[in-house]
C-alpha cells in the first residue's frame, strides 16, 4: 500500500503513525530549541556595524536610488518623445 503525507490506509498504521507524530513533534521541539541556541551563539558572533557606518550607508542609498530614479525618468521621457516622432513620420 502506498503511503501519502504519511497515512497509509490501515487501523493498526494508523495507531504506528500516531506514535510516529509523537516522536516527530517531540523531535521538532527539540529541534528548534537547539535551533535557537544555535542562532543566539551566532548572533553573538556578528560585528554590527556603528550607528555612523548605518546613517552614512543609508544616505548612499538614498542618494542613488533618487539619482537612477532621475534618470530613468529622463530615459521613458526620451524613448516617448522618440517613439512619437518615430509614429508621426510612418504617419500612424
Amino acid at each position: 500500500m502506498k503511503r501519502i503525507h504519511g497515512y497509509a490506509g490501515g487501523k493498526s498504521e494508523r495507531r504506528s503513525s500516531g506514535n510516529e507524530l509523537t516522536r516527530r513533534v517531540t523531535g521538532s521541539i527539540e529541534g528548534t530549541k537547539e535551533f535557537l541556541h544555535d542562532v543566539r551563539v551566532e548572533v553573538k558572533q556578528v560585528t554590527w556595524p556603528s550607528r555612523e557606518d548605518v546613517i552614512s550607508t543609508t544616505g548612499v542609498v538614498i542618494a542613488t536610488v533618487a539619482f537612477f530614479g532621475v534618470f530613468l525618468a529622463i530615459v521613458e521621457k526620451l524613448a516617448q518623445l522618440g517613439l512619437d516622432r518615430l509614429l508621426k513620420y510612418f504617419h500612424v
